[in-house]
């Protein structure tokens, strides 16, 4: 991670070349952004920038951004002052007590509280009076990586967040990104990490119910974040083997099914919770029944159109966005599945370090969290049914292949390790899937770029 400061220098190409050679052996970068007057950017570690900008000082460089952070107290209750800063869902840093100090609980669209020695990024309504903000963007720093070439830029142009700068393409061999999709879980999940799943209701409706257990039950959903109809479908489908009153496994219509969710919403209600049905025997199925019996936290987010709703559903919206906020926090990565107001509410919350992947049938859907803001996340064209039977069955599939590896590891053979293990198996096309071709397995972890 590096931070950027901008300079110019009256010094040959060669006089830099030799400076640059020693900021190489501290881990910092030299990117020329300007022939006349020679002007470059630094891009150093936050804890080294201030010694190595000291160095380039020394040898007659200008720095040209100011270090002076800027803050005025908060007039009232949930105002902020004038000129406050907007964070972004970057790496944030800020130059407090003679040092770059990281922003903490970073997210889009808030501002950044200063407590002592502490810069926490804050909700406009979780300001208090008196409370310091910073103002301006003097003092503030949003990390990046160097660009590789920055010649045919503008300095302004470089490093600067904002909206519609990604595209998405539904031009791609989907089993294979999902693959990929597989192998990161598993090194999230065996390192220790948390994945959280945003799912609509489309989940139920397309038939993804089984391949969603399936994950719950391997330990890969570790939190659920979503609304009140995915709970509603799901307990619907599980009771009366509908959602929305189409049967899940003719899609035809039923006699009477436009009122099961209504009937399934009353039961629960009259049991007093989701996991109140779960125990008395009621709720015996289903995503919901997956998530209790496994201890899996969820939270759902009521809205104006919700029936009933489930006694389990927050229908305060500040109370409801605490709460996913709380249960987002610490995740190494998000699976959003159809659901764009869920998608983009949840990409307004997590910083840009987070994974992110957003599954929908509808392109614009996809593109819509990209240009919000989430340049992080990797978009998946595709039907939410058939992406979950498929990731499920290729986390099957990876898992077995390791499990193969194991006794001949313990033998003291020449097995791969784990994480080689995880990139080689394919499975078998199933029904709802086309199958994915050997020439294009992908040997890398890594999720593809967006």
């Amino acid at each position: 991670m590096y931070i950027a400061e901008t300079f110019k220098t009256s010094l040959t190409p060669a006089k830099l070349e030799d400076i640059e050679e020693q900021l190489e052996k501290e881990g910092a970068h030299i990117l020329f952004v300007r022939r006349r007057p020679l002007t470059f950017k630094l891009y150093a570690s936050p804890d080294r920038l201030e010694s190595l900008a000291a160095l380039l000082e020394e040898a007659g460089c200008k720095r040209l951004s100011s270090r002076e952070l800027t803050f005025a107290a908060a007039p009232s209750d949930g105002v902020l002052p004038r000129g406050f800063y907007a964070t972004s869902n970057h790496p944030t840093y800020v130059f407090l007590h003679g040092s770059w100090r990281q922003v903490l609980d970073l997210r889009m669209d808030g501002c950044i509280r200063l407590d002592g020695a502490t810069a926490r990024c804050t909700l406009m309504r979780d300001v208090r009076a008196g409370d310091l903000v910073v103002t301006g963007d003097s003092g503030v720093r949003i990390a990046a990586l160097p660009p590789k070439d920055a010649l045919s830029l503008g300095a302004d142009e470089l490093d600067e967040f904002g909206f519609m700068k990604a595209t998405v393409s539904s031009e791609r061999q989907v089993p294979v990104i999902i693959r990929q999709i597989a192998q990161a879980m598993c090194k999230v999940r065996d390192g220790g990490g948390k994945i959280v799943f945003v799912p609509g209701p489309a989940v139920i409706h397309t038939g993804g119910v089984h391949g969603f257990c399936g994950l719950i039950e391997k330990g890969y959903v570790h939190g659920v974040l979503s609304g009140n109809a995915l709970a509603v479908h799901d307990i619907e489908n599980a009771l009366f083997g509908t959602s929305l009153g189409i049967h899940t496994q003719t899609a035809r219509g039923v006699h009477g099914g436009h009122r099961h969710h209504l009937e399934a919403i009353n039961m629960i209600r009259a049991s007093g919770s989701i996991a109140e049905a779960v125990r008395s025997g009621l709720l015996t199925s289903g995503i919901m029944h997956a998530l209790v019996t496994n201890s899996i936290p969820f939270v759902l987010a009521g809205s104006i159109r919700d029936d009933g709703p489930l006694p389990d559903t927050e229908m305060n919206l500040i109370e409801a966005q605490r709460k996913y906020a709380g249960l987002l926090r610490g995740a190494s990565m998000v699976v959003m599945i159809a659901t764009m107001l869920h998608s983009i509410g949840v990409g307004n919350m997590i910083p840009a370090s987070c994974a992110t992947i957003c599954v929908d049938i509808n392109h614009a859907a996809v593109s819509k969290l990209v240009d919000r803001g989430s340049t992080q996340a990797t978009g998946v064209v595709t039907d939410a049914g058939l992406f979950l039977d498929r990731l499920d069955r290729e986390i099957e599939a990876l898992e077995a292949h390791e499990r193969r590896q194991e006794p001949s590891a313990r033998a003291g053979g020449t097995a791969a390790s784990t994480s080689v293990a995880r990139q080689s198996p394919s499975i078998p096309a199933g029904p709802s899937c086309s199958p994915a071709r050997k020439d294009l397995d992908v040997h890398d972890t890594e999720i593809p770029p967006h």
